[in-house]
Order: C-alpha cells, then structure tokens, then sequence
C-alpha cells in the first residue's frame, strides 16, 4: 500500500486485513478472553457475595440483646429543678438526643432506624400488690414501666386501643394508660380495663390503666429483642434463704411515650435510653477492620465522648456486637487460606493457557514476522501493530467477560472486577507482541532447531528455577510451621478482626505453595524428560519396524516450549487433587463429626424404658440393617466421689459389630462379656430385685475412655446407679471413642450384668443406608427423640461463609481443569500441521493408516504420560506436604464452642482427585493424536506436499 511522503502508514488497513486473513484464530482468542475475563471478574464479586452473606447471617443469628448498641443516660440529676427533670425526659427532648446519636455513628456501622429504639425505662423493678396478679411462691409481681416510641409500628392491635396521655404529664400525675404484650397478658392474666398499682414517691400508688392488648408484628426484631421484657414475662428466682424457692413474676407495661415524667415520682429510677439496631445491609466483610473501629470508638472512644456531650455526661455505651463480629472474622480467617490455593492455582493455568495461545499465533506467523524484519519493519512498528491487532479483539471482548460477569453474580464490589478484567485484557494483548519481540529482535529466516532432548538449559533459567524453588519451600514451610503452632483455622490470636484480617494478607505466599510445587515439579519434569527418551532410543532402533523408533525420535524432538502447556496440566492437576482432597476432606469431616455425635447412622434415644416392641418395628423399617439396644444412665457415680459418669450397659457381640463397623473405638466382643459366674446379688441396705448388681468376687469388665481409666485404674471399683443398685466393674478395655457416648468420659458394660431396672434399653443405635427419617419416627412414636445421620450432618453447614466457599472451590478447580485441557488442546494443535506433513510425507513412503494412528498416538504417549504420572505425583505430594499446615474445620464444621477430636477435619489425599484427572489427561492427549491420524489418513497428501511448504 502506497502513502504520501512524509505521511505516516495506515494501520487500520493492515489489522482489519490480518483479521479477515484468520477470522478463526481471532474468533477463538476472543471466546478465551471473554471466557477467562467473566471467570477472572465473578471470582472478587462471588467471594465478596458470600462473605458478606456469612457476616450477616453471623450478625442475624446471634440476639439482638448482642448485637444492637445500647446506650443509656442515669436518671436526671437531683441538683435540678423538677420542671428541668420532666423536661429531660419528655419524648421531644429523647427524640433530638436520637437524631444527634445517629449523626455520631461513624460509617461503615449504620443503624437501622425501623429496628433502632429510644424512651424512658424504670431501671428498678416496681411491686405490684394486686392479689389477682399470679404469686408462684407467695410473692407479688413485679413491673417495669417503659415507654418505648414507635409502638404502633411494631405492633398489632389485639384488644382495645393503645395508650393515651392526655394534658401534661408531670411526676405528681396519679393516673396513667399502658398497653401489654399478649404474652404478658396471658401469662399475668391481665385483661383491657385491668387496673395495677405501682409505688410512688410521698404520695398515693400510681395507678396504671391497661387499654390495650397488642401482639409484636416482628417479635425477634432488635426493637422488641433488645429488651425481651417489653415482649414477654419472666420468673425472677431470688437467692435460695431456705428450703423453698423465692420465685415472682417480672413483667413490662408499655405506656405512652407522653407520660415519661410521671416515672419521676416512682423509686424506679428512670433512665433514657437510646438502642441501635446495625443495619442488615450496610455489613459488608471488606470493611470489617473499619466496622470494629467504629465500634470501639463508640464504647470506649471518641464517639462515647460526643455522645455524653449530646446527652448526658454519665451516658454509657455497651454491646457484643464487637465479639460477634471477631467471631466471624476468625471462622473467615480459617476459610479465605483455602479458597485462595484455589484461586491462585486457576489463575495460574489461565495464565499459561494466554501464554499458549500468544505462542500459539507466533508460531503460526513465524514465517511472516520473519519475512517483515527482513523488508525493513523496525521491531518497534512490529511491536505496536501487532498490539493494535490483538487489543481490537482482547478489548471488545474483555468489555464483554466484564459485563458477563456483571450480570452472572450482580453483587459485589466493581472496581476489583475491573482491575482483574484489565488484567486479563492486557495479558492477552501483551502475550503476541512480546513473543514476537522476543523472537524477531534479531532478523533471520531461519531458526535453529530447539530440540528437548538436545537443549541445554541456560544459566538464567537455572538461576529462575532455583529461585522458584527456595519460594516453593518458604511456602511448604511457613504453611506446616503455622499448622503446627496452631492450625490455620485462625483459633490463635486476639480475635480483634483488624489482627485477624493483617494475619490473612500474610498468606498470600501459603496459598501459592501448591502452585509453587507444581511449577517446580513442571521445571524438573522437563529436565528430566529426554533422559528416559535416550535411554529407550537404542533398543527401540533394535525392534523390526520403524513405528517405536520413529515416535521416540519425534518425542524427543519436541520444543523445548512443551514446559508451558507440562505447567498448565501439573498445575491444574495439583490443583484439582489438592481442590478435590479439601472438598473430600470436608464431606468426611461432617459425616465424621455426625456419626461422633450419633454413633451410628441413626439414633432413637427416649427419657425412660424404650417399648419392648420397638425393636423389631424398627428393624422391619426400610432401609435398617441393624438395631443395637442400650441402656444409657447419664448419672452413674463411679467410685466413693460425688462425679457422675455416663454408663452404657449393652450386648457386646452386636455391640463389638458397631464399634468395629462405624470404627468408633473397636474391640474383641469377649473382653467386654460378663463373667459366667458373675451372680446378681444385693445392695447393702436395699431390698427387691431392682438393687441387684454383680458380686465384688466376680467385676463386670468394662470399657472406658482414658480420662475414667487414668483415675481408677485397673483395679475393681463400685458403681452405683441412677436407680440406687449398685455394681463393681473393672476396666478392661481402654478407647478414646464410643458408639454409645460421646465426650471425653463414659463407661461401657455388659448388660447382663446389670439389675431389671438398668438393664431396660433406652436408646437404639440403627446402621443401614438410606432410612427414611419419616418412617423410623412413625414407628418410634412421638415420645422418642429420632436423629438421622443425614440430618445431623447438615447442621454443621449453618454459615453462607461455608457452603459459599465450597461452592466458589468447587467452580475454580473445575476451571482450572478445563482451562488444563485447553492448554493440551492448544498444545496438540501447535502440532499439528507438522504431525499432519509427516504422516503425509511418510505415506507416500508406504506408510499404512494404521502405522499412521500409532505413530502419532506413541508420539504423543511419552507427553500424556509424563503429565498424568507427574501431575498425581505432584498432587499427591502437595496433599501430604501442606496437610499438617490445613484445618479445614472452619469449613467444614460449624461448631462454635466446641472441638472436634483429632483428625476429624484433616486433610487426606483422596484417590479419585488424584487419578481421575491424570488419567482423563492420557485419554485427553492419545485420543487426540487418534483422531488427528484417521482425519489425516482421509485426506489427500498433495495440500501438504505442495511446493513450499515450511515443514
């Protein structure tokens, strides 16, 4: 194309000319760039999706009494006039101290004002003397009077009207209206026209009107949850002075926010108090450090300080929101470690998979970037063309990733999408024009030959790998180091969600080591590679046909490029055996953690004496295979102490089974069976058949946990039991777990050793697969508590921080499997067109179809296999090198305030993570290379044996 002098060359022209040249290499880049754009932008705003989810879920579930701002001024001061004190307490006074409250806040901590409440409350509790008032023990009821704002709104009106206060109210005023809760109602057997006098200040009772009965529209909103007394009676009990109880009830009567200073002349100490319920949707997880300053700055701070400035200077500011909050950031602590392995293991594939497909364009244009250098282009003006063509596909189609991802998860913070999106944009436009830099910086033709087998590996490359390798193993490390000195479930530390989150951006390095370990292991794989291929050239040269040498000869000349798509496949194979083990390990741990809490895959339990009959109707039930009885007493007191022991008495052949099936502290059935002559006889003291027990002479052998074992020893000793019988046992068999009891202490007998009475079954332990949980409680009756293993499992899943994270787990590790089968497809297809030329060369040569196809499926073996062996290697090796550094009790268990035992959330290798993807590699790779020769064999030879070809 010819210009003017001095003007400078169009390059739309040129670029819209190379794209109609290869409408389907740029189709396919920009199908890559939109997939890997809308993958790269959902993973921030997915992550942020649930975490903020969890962080409301943790705030909703704990009480408003907990998570609501409670701020309270004391009584107006003495000092001053009457008319002042009525003035401090009258609702417009209180209303204006709310509004500046609110103003003082500090974001990100917003109040919800439809949950948020102010009035005036007795901080005393006032006697009421009417006989008709409920006296459990024989003393009156008590009252608080409040006088809450927004009654109205948050509740419905059951019975006559709510409660007025007409003219001005003052501290002499003798009579007011008040309204109560339908539970206080029924509970205080209160009526509308019910009349309750409460004690005055020098002067006669106050008496206090109820006219109305209302019902709370949200009884477990934080407007009636921040003081549960306005919503429902309690029974006070008092300090025990004899041998009966002191019991009365306390209720709350609910007047008209008007009659506030009639609360002056009661000894109940009338205080203001201003209670502000966190707004649901202003919680996010990112501004969870800012959200704990606030906080602090309002208890103890600054903002405490305005407060008392606007209201009173005693005010007080008190909540456990702050405790919640450290709560959530320690379970979030545990989890983000887990997900970023994930993420960063997905982003390295992608990563190399752009490389690919920028390597994948060079090398087809090898040739025309060679022939331009020689005409003269300048390597900048090939540089700058080259990026203008890859921008106007990358960019249109990034824009397009984008707003995909967008719409696909519609929450969650922009400017991480963007940056991730402009991420992936400017690799893919960056990924041709350095490759071609790189290439072409110096002009030639013709390029030497960069056989794997005979390439020696550069210093600098030497001096990378070696640097890779010292990063791999400070993450291997820091990871176990940090399992060992606590675990990675963030329990250790403050809890102070500012620490919690500092300690979490120090792990960016952890999360990389399964990464690190599959880079280091590509990097070895490949130096490793042409050993084996020398090794087995020789002897195949010795074999009748050429087929074997010939592939070895071909796998041996592979670039030495292959490092990049060898990378993509152990990464993604690390990655999905490490993904894959994590997700196993968490399912174990539920199924783990319920049949620790059941004992087996059912559990019937009653009170008393289970029904002689239920036995055989439960073993009629679908789906049961087993029915073992015991006979449970919570309250056995072993030894001469006070301590009670939890005592199973059982039938030790079916009982050994269960133990050894569920592998819950398995045994031999004959060391737990009771003696032949081990007779019943009588207690000392006792009479009837329901004191008999076995003789001193002959001990029942017992199993026990280590705790029981530890202080009794092996030597008899007594037990009694709950129903005074007595029995002498001797500790036989020692296991730290049990079918029947859990905890850390328990004893286990033999039933026929027991008397009449303790020897009744009063749980069923039920094995069997898939029991219907309708059936099992049809045939237990109402009576008998029945918990299934299923249901028992899915209460360890109570936070959107959990199944968030496994779902966002389970998405990236099938990312980073199909971004690994794009890399061995990209690979494959660079190959292809010289694959295609040999077979056509060789067949003009007497090359059968059939020699053809093993040809290239031997070729292609060597590769396939190296990539399967090495990535379960690797996989498996990653497993066992971060195990002792990851607890995945965060995300598997929801058990705030409890423990599980050892091992129960580890990190085991699972079997089919670790084949299942490396043996769908070798399927993958050889049927390709199948495929690719009978397509090949179809066709004609002279298309690749025209004049000219460059292979």
């Amino acid at each position: 194309m010819f210009t003017r002098r001095g003007a400078e060359p169009p390059v739309a022209p040129w670029i819209r000319t190379r794209l109609r040249a290869a409408p389907g290499a740029a189709v396919a880049l920009a199908l890559l760039v939109l997939a890997t754009v809308c993958l790269a932008a959902s993973f921030p705003r997915a992550v942020d999706r649930y975490e903020d989810a969890g962080l409301r879920r943790a705030v909703a579930d704990a009480t408003a009494l907990r998570t609501s701002v409670q701020m309270s001024a004391p009584p107006p001061s003495l000092g001053a006039t009457q008319k002042e004190r009525e003035s401090v307490l009258r609702p417009d006074s209180v209303r204006e101290q709310y509004r500046s409250i609110l103003k003082v806040i500090e974001r990100p901590l917003v109040a919800d004002p439809g949950q948020s409440a102010y009035g005036v409350r007795t901080t005393k509790s006032l006697e009421a003397p009417e006989k008709w008032l409920p006296r459990p023990t024989g003393l009156p009821a008590q009252m608080t009077l409040a006088t809450q704002n927004g009654l109205a709104d948050h509740s419905r009106l059951r019975a006559g009207r709510l409660p007025r206060a007409d003219g001005t109210v003052t501290a002499s005023t003798p009579e007011l209206e008040a309204a109560v809760t339908k539970e206080t109602a029924d509970s205080l057997h209160i009526k509308v026209g019910s009349v309750i006098h409460v004690p005055a200040v020098e002067r006669a009772p106050l008496a206090v009107r109820v006219t109305g009965v209302v019902a709370p529209r949200d009884p477990e909103g934080a407007y009636w949850a921040t003081q549960p007394i306005l919503r429902t009676p309690s029974l006070v009990r008092l300090p025990a002075q004899g041998a009966e109880p002191s019991i009365y009830w306390l209720g709350a009567l609910l007047l008209a926010p008007d009659a506030a200073p009639a609360l002056l002349g009661t000894p109940g100490a009338p205080a203001r108090y201003w209670h502000l319920a966190p707004s649901p949707a202003a919680l996010t997880a990112s501004e969870l450090p800012r959200l704990a300053s606030a906080i602090a700055a309002l208890e103890s701070g600054p903002g405490l300080l305005k407060v008392r400035a606007l209201t009173d200077p005693e005010a007080d500011a008190s909540t456990d929101l702050d405790d919640v909050l450290a709560s959530y950031a320690r379970l979030r602590s545990g989890i983000r470690p887990l997900v970023a392995v994930a993420a960063f293991g997905s982003a390295t594939v992608a990563a190399v998979v752009l490389l690919m497909a920028g390597g994948l364009a060079a090398d087809r244009r090898r040739g025309e970037l060679a022939l331009l250098r020689a005409r003269g282009v300048s390597l900048r003006g090939l540089t700058v063309r080259l990026s203008a063509e890859t921008a106007v596909v990358a960019v249109p189609a990034a824009a397009l990733g984008l707003a995909g991802a967008l719409l696909a998860v519609p929450y969650g913070r922009l400017p991480y999408a963007v940056w991730t999106a402009a991420a992936v944009a400017l690799l893919a436009c960056a990924m041709l024009p350095v490759r071609a830099w790189i290439t072409h910086r110096a002009v030639r033709v013709h390029g030497a030959r960069e056989d794997l087998a005979s390439a020696r590996p550069s210093r600098r490359r030497t001096v990378a790998e070696l640097t890779l390798l010292v990063l791999a193993s400070a993450a291997v490390f820091a990871l176990r180091s940090r399992g060992t000195s606590g675990g990675s479930g963030g329990s250790a530390g403050s809890g102070d969600p500012a620490d919690l989150d500092a300690s979490a951006s120090g792990d960016q390095l952890v999360a990389l080591a399964p990464v690190l370990i599959g880079v280091i292991a590509a990097l070895l794989l490949v130096r490793l590679y042409p050993l084996p291929l020398r090794w087995l050239a020789r002897p195949a040269g010795r074999l009748r046909g050429a087929v074997g040498h010939l592939s070895l000869a071909r796998a041996g000349r592979t670039s030495v490029s292959t490092v990049l798509p060898l990378l993509a496949l152990l990464t993604a194979l690390t990655t999905a055996a490490f993904g894959g083990s994590v997700l196993a390990g968490v399912a174990d741990a539920r199924d783990r953690a319920a049949l620790l809490s059941l004992g087996a895959d059912a559990r019937v339990e009653v009170m008393g004496a289970l029904p002689a009959g239920l036995p055989d109707q439960l073993r009629s039930a679908p789906g049961v295979r087993e029915v073992t009885p015991l006979s449970i007493g919570y309250q056995a007191r072993p030894g001469t102490g006070t301590e009670t022991v939890p005592l199973a008495g059982v039938d030790p052949e079916g009982y050994a089974r269960l133990a050894r099936s569920t592998h819950l502290g398995a045994f031999p059935a004959d060391e737990l069976t009771a003696p032949a002559d081990a007779r019943p006889t009588k207690s000392s003291g006792s009479s009837g058949s329901s004191k008999k027990g076995a003789s001193s002479e002959s001990p029942l052998p017992a199993l026990a946990s280590p705790a029981v074992a530890e202080r009794f020893g092996t030597q008899p000793f007594p037990v009694r039991l709950e129903d005074g019988s007595e029995i002498t046992v001797r500790i036989t068999v020692v296991r730290e777990l049990t079918p029947a009891v859990s905890g850390t202490e328990f004893l286990v007998v033999d039933r026929a050793g027991l008397g009449a009475v303790p020897a009744r079954p009063t749980a069923l332990l039920l094995t069997g697969d898939r029991m219907e949980a309708g059936a099992l409680r049809k045939a237990a009756g109402t009576a008998a508590d029945v918990r299934l293993r299923a249901d028992e499992r899915a209460q360890y899943v109570d936070s959107p921080l959990q199944s968030g994270a496994e779902r966002v787990y389970a998405v990236a590790v099938a990312a980073a499997s199909a971004y690994a089968v794009l890399a061995l497809l990209l690979a494959l297809v660079r190959a292809a067109p010289e694959r295609t030329a040999l077979l056509a060369r060789l067949r003009t040569m007497g090359l059968t179809r059939g020699q053809g196809r093993r040809l290239l499926v031997l070729e292609a073996l060597p590769q396939a296999l190296l990539a399967a062996v090495g990535g379960a290697l690797t996989g498996w090796a990653a497993v066992r090198l971060l195990a002792p550094g990851v607890d995945l009790t965060a995300v598997a268990l929801a058990t705030p305030g409890g423990s599980p035992p050892p091992g129960t959330a580890a990190l085991h290798t699972d079997p089919a993570s670790l084949f299942l993807p490396a043996l769908a590699v070798l399927l993958v790779a050889t049927g390709i290379a199948a495929a690719q020769a009978w397509w090949t064999g179809r066709r004609g030879s002279v298309r690749e044996l025209r004049a000219g070809d460059a292979r």
